[in-house]
């Protein structure tokens, strides 16, 4: 089930958070900048912002402001995706899934909640920032339309993808 997150989620994403990310940044980066308690702790702040930024949106629905979905299985958090404007620009800031739940549909079922929110609110066009290394999560997003902007460089060790949205006969009204 994919719903909009609460704080009562926060302690849950963080640490969901954490173990996604060891799991592409574990030999390529020192341990200390995605794990241990420092690490932790600043995960969860961001969390923490992200979810009071989702909440004093008003409607509840995320949108054109911004917002943080999670997917939730039997009672236990399996994913988790926020998404708000950077600099002007729809960005997606976040997408994990809880690595015993990959393969399984979680991470399809957040975008496909992140990207109806989206369109609900008339946006165009969203970015990404992906770990260069993290091939598993660059054929995500490819298989679900996004594309590299060559006029767009990448930030570091990140590639910049984006997703045009087209809202389709059903958003026109036709």
């Amino acid at each position: 089930m994919i719903r909009q997150a609460l704080p009562g989620d926060l302690d849950a994403i963080a640490a969901l958070h954490a173990r996604a990310r060891a799991t592409y940044y574990a030999g390529r980066i020192p341990e200390e900048a995605y794990a241990g308690a420092a690490e932790l702790a600043r995960t969860r702040e961001g969390w923490s912002t992200a979810l009071q930024r989702a909440q004093s949106e008003g409607d509840g629905e995320g949108g054109a402001g911004g917002g943080v979905l999670c997917s939730v299985e039997d009672g236990e958090l399996t994913g988790v995706a926020a998404y708000r404007p950077v600099d002007g620009r729809m960005t997606l800031t976040q997408l994990h899934v809880e690595p015993a739940h990959w393969r399984r549909g979680v991470g399809t079922a957040l975008h496909t909640g992140c990207r109806d929110a989206w369109l609900r609110a008339g946006v165009p066009r969203v970015r990404l920032d992906v770990y260069e290394h993290n091939l598993r999560a660059q054929a995500f997003y490819a298989a679900h339309g996004w594309r590299p902007d060559p006029a767009v460089p990448s930030a570091g060790s990140h590639i910049a993808l984006w997703l045009t949205l087209d809202p389709g006969p059903a958003a026109s009204g036709e």
